[in-house]
């Protein structure tokens, strides 16, 4: 039996069958928990947090502070005039 490293609960999976890579996901709290290794099977969480820094850095980068473009944009922008 495989326990979620978030919860702790019980997650019924044919440990036989599951291959390393595979996302699985929590019955109770539902998180998204990938294989990372078969025999033992051992799971590690796939944090959401994660994702929305990295949402977070792309759009900080798409515009600026004061709501203008960034540099590299503005670069870009010059370019397509020429």
């Amino acid at each position: 039996m495989i326990r979620c490293p978030e919860c702790s609960a019980e997650i019924d999976v044919d440990e036989d069958e599951i291959e390393e890579g595979e996302i699985l996901s929590c019955p109770e709290c539902e998180s998204e928990l990938e294989v990372s290794q078969t025999h033992p099977v051992h799971l590690n969480l796939i944090s959401d947090d994660l994702d929305e820094e990295e949402e977070d850095e792309e759009s900080d980068k798409e515009i600026g502070e004061n709501g203008d473009l960034t540099e590299e944009e503005d670069e870009e922008e010059e370019d397509d005039e020429e």
